[in-house]
């Protein structure tokens, strides 16, 4: 069996929405630099293969229900590259509310200054909100936003592949810093971009960064299966995790790309306790600090729906909109509605769900029981590795790190050091040559 990639997916103070209610939570770290520095540094010590930011461009939540906002997560990794030596450093920004020069030349610099350490998380954002930030009065529809995210990442290779990584010459003698002759300018025309080119900054050290993506829509799956090195899903149960790698691999095989290059890391939310009960007790402890007030108004955003529809002891109504009428997060609207329906859930019940992970998997157990469950899901093939969501952290992160870890390292399943340098290395993924680059199909 191949060794597990794990990835922790920093969030404020947890992924839970009332972990900032806790005692011991900070419910300002979120812009304290020291904070997420510390995590990184927590999960380096647990070798990890990387930490993810998410992002968004839009205030994403009603501030009075859990600490709101974020940090630039490139500015802030790239703090985080001088506190740490060797774990990945990966950031969201998205295709929709950038420009390929400006975004590829940040996470070239990233890469410089972390020593090949960097990966983007490519999102189209879902969201009028969003829009509205960007000089837009509606969403573009969900296939413009890929279609355009496809031509953008292209765009990108182009410009990260426009430095030879022999044209930093430096000879003083000559008095030639570089040769003019191996940079390569995109000059590229498109539907949706004309760029020029060429970068600014050199080759950097990976030749670009790891490639990410985010999205379980069918849209979604087709730029991962044409581009993404790693892919990071919400996946309820086994078969349906299953079925998504089986899925996303075919698709990628059969665009030219080495299946075992594409790596599908569900996300898991783990509530880990010396006992059960005590695991059980924290995310119960958890859900009763969630206000419904604040998550009913969220639900009711995601489902297209009035509030005044969503009854709390009730179940979902049976009249919600099908997905072909979702532009915004298409895969994970239609998650929720299933794990609800699947489950008879009441709208109360489905908050409290929620609230561990946004329609992730949340798990509450021993280190032991956390481990065997990440070993099965590897085990049958239903996940490369997991996006690990500590509930609350930093503690969530350190009780995973101390005595998940060691647990998955005694099995033979995860690293007990880091045998590379670069976010490339970590994930068993090749260095690439030049040549590979230019061609946009990562693994091929």
């Amino acid at each position: 069996m191949s060794t597990l990639h794990l990835n922790a997916f920093l969030m404020g103070v947890g992924h839970h929405e009332a972990a900032w209610r806790l005692p011991e939570s900070d419910p300002f770290a979120i812009t304290d630099v020291g904070h997420f520095q510390r995590l990184a540094q927590i999960a380096e010590r647990g070798k990890l293969d990387s930490i993810f930011l998410a992002d968004s461009p839009v205030l994403f939540t009603n501030i009075g229900r859990r600490p709101a906002g974020t940090l630039e997560p490139t500015v802030l990794l790239t703090a985080i590259a001088g506190a740490t030596e060797r774990i990945g450093l990966i950031a969201t920004a998205s295709t929709t509310y950038n420009e390929p020069y400006n975004l590829a030349r940040r996470f070239a610099s990233l890469d410089h200054v972390s020593g090949g350490r960097a990966g983007w998380n490519i999102v189209t954002t879902a969201g009028v909100d969003a829009a509205r930030n960007f000089n837009l009065t509606e969403l573009p529809a969900h296939s413009d936003r890929y279609a355009r995210a496809a031509e953008f990442v292209d765009v990108s290779l182009k410009l990260w592949d426009s430095w030879d990584e022999h044209a930093p010459l430096g000879d003083k003698e000559s008095g030639t810093w570089g040769d003019e002759s191996l940079l390569r300018p995109p000059r590229h025309e498109g539907p949706y971009f004309r760029v020029e080119g060429p970068l600014t900054v050199p080759r950097s050290p990976q030749g670009r960064p790891l490639l990410v993506q985010a999205g379980s829509s069918q849209d979604g799956r087709h730029l991962a299966a044409r581009y993404a090195e790693a892919v990071f899903t919400a996946q309820q149960t086994l078969a349906e995790a299953q079925d998504f790698s089986r899925d996303l691999k075919r698709r990628a095989a059969e665009l030219g790309r080495d299946p075992d290059t594409v790596k599908i890391l569900p996300g898991i939310v783990p509530a880990i306790g010396a006992t059960e009960a005590e695991a059980l007790a924290l995310e119960e402890e958890l859900d009763r600090l969630i206000k419904p007030e604040y998550a009913l108004r969220q639900l009711a955003t995601t489902l297209k729906v009035d509030p005044a529809e969503l009854r709390l002891d009730r179940e979902l109504p049976e009249d919600l909109p099908p997905e072909d009428e979702i532009e915004g997060a298409k895969s994970r609207y239609t998650l929720i509605v299933t794990l609800a329906r699947r489950e008879r859930l009441t709208v109360r019940q489905l908050i409290g769900r929620l609230g561990g992970g946004r329609g992730h998997r949340t798990f509450a157990g021993t280190p032991e029981q956390v481990a065997d469950a990440i070993e099965e899901w590897h085990r049958l093939g239903a996940a490369d590795g997991f996006n690990i969501m500590p509930p609350v952290l930093p503690s969530g992160l350190e009780a995973f790190v101390d005595h998940v870890v060691p647990i998955l390292q005694r099995r033979g399943l995860f690293r007990t050091e880091y045998t590379g340098t670069t976010l490339r290395d970590h994930y068993g993924l090749p260095g690439l040559s030049a040549a590979v680059a230019a061609t946009g199909r990562p693994g091929a």
